[in-house]
C-alpha cells in the first residue's frame, strides 16, 4: 500500500486515538495524522502489525506513536486506556473509530450466536465503550472531533449481511444520538461511510472481485483530515467518500476542496466498509 501523502503540520499538538490502526483505513488514517505532526495512539489486536506501523511513522522522521495492542471486545480495556491518556495528555482532540469485522455473509437463521455476539461486540458495543471511556477526554479538548466508519448496508440491507448491516445501523444510531447530545460543546462527530475500498474485509466479502479496481485506503486519509480540522464542522448526516471523491474530481484547480459536502454527500449504497 503507498504512504499517504505528506501534510503540512496542521496537526502538531494534537493527540489523535486510531482504533484498528494495524491494516486498511486505520492504518493509513494512523499513518496519515502522524505524518500530519500530531501525536498518534494507535491501537490494534496485533502487536507485530503496530510495530510496523510505528517503524513507518519514525521513519519519516515524526512523533513516535502509542502503541495500545487491545482486543476491542474487551471493554475493560478501553476504560484502562481512557484512564491512561489522562493522565498522560488530560485530553483528546481527535478519536477515529475505525476498527471492524465482517463476521460471516449467510441467511440469518444460519448465523451462529457466537458470530452474532462478536460482530456487535466490535462494530457496535465496543464502540459504545469507547465513546464512555473518550467523551471527557473529547470535551476536555478545544475543538474535538470524533469520527466512526459505517457502510452502505446501514441504509440499505441485503441478503446475507444480518450482524454487519445491524451492527452498522446500531452504529450510526449510536453517533447520531451522541452528535445530539454534545450539540453544545466542543465535540463535534463525523460519520463516514468508505465505500468499496482495497481491504482485506472487503476481499473477504467478495472474494471475485478485482481488488485493483477498487481505492486503496489511503485515498480516504484527505476526507479524515479534513473532517478533523479546526477551522470548520462536519457535515452532518452519513458522509459519502465515493461522493467526496467524485466531487473533488469535479473541481477545478485552486477549488476549495474541504469537507463541506452535505446534501450530496450523504450515505449511498454501496458495498461494505472494508
Amino acid at each position: 500500500m503507498a504512504p499517504p501523502p505528506a501534510h503540512d503540520g496542521q496537526f502538531d499538538g494534537r493527540t489523535v486515538l486510531v482504533t484498528g490502526a494495524t491494516r486498511g483505513i486505520g492504518r493509513a488514517v494512523a499513518l496519515g495524522f502522524a505524518l500530519a505532526g500530531a501525536q498518534v495512539i494507535a491501537t490494534g489486536r496485533t502487536q507485530g502489525a503496530l510495530e510496523s506501523l510505528d517503524d513507518d511513522i519514525r521513519s519519516a522522521g515524526r512523533k513516535r506513536p502509542t502503541l495500545v495492542p487491545l482486543d476491542l471486545a474487551e471493554g475493560d480495556g478501553l476504560d484502562r486506556l481512557g484512564a491512561a491518556i489522562h493522565q498522560r495528555w488530560g485530553q483528546l482532540d481527535v478519536m477515529v473509530a475505525a476498527a471492524g469485522i465482517l463476521g460471516l455473509t449467510t441467511p440469518i437463521a444460519h448465523l451462529d450466536p457466537k458470530v452474532w455476539e462478536q460482530v456487535i461486540n466490535v462494530n457496535l458495543t465496543a464502540n459504545y465503550r469507547l465513546v464512555r471511556a473518550m467523551d471527557p477526554l473529547l470535551r476536555a479538548a478545544p475543538n474535538a472531533r470524533a469520527i466512526f466508519l459505517t457502510s452502505g448496508v446501514a441504509a440499505h440491507p441485503r441478503a446475507f449481511w444480518g450482524a454487519y448491516a445491524a451492527s452498522k445501523a446500531g452504529l450510526e444510531a449510536l453517533a447520531a444520538v451522541y452528535a445530539d447530545e454534545t450539540e453544545h460543546t466542543n465535540v463535534r462527530v463525523a460519520v463516514v461511510n468508505p465505500g468499496p475500498m482495497r481491504t482485506r474485509m472487503r476481499a473477504q466479502a467478495f472474494p471475485g472481485e478485482d481488488p485493483l479496481t477498487l481505492p486503496e485506503p489511503v485515498e480516504i486519509v484527505p476526507l479524515i483530515l479534513d473532517l478533523a480540522r479546526t477551522d470548520q464542522s462536519p457535515p452532518s448526516g452519513v458522509i459519502s467518500f465515493p461522493a467526496w471523491r467524485e466531487q473533488r474530481a469535479d473541481q477545478g484547480p485552486g477549488q476549495e476542496k474541504g469537507a463541506a459536502v452535505a446534501g450530496d454527500a450523504l450515505s449511498s449504497s454501496e458495498g461494505p466498509k472494508a
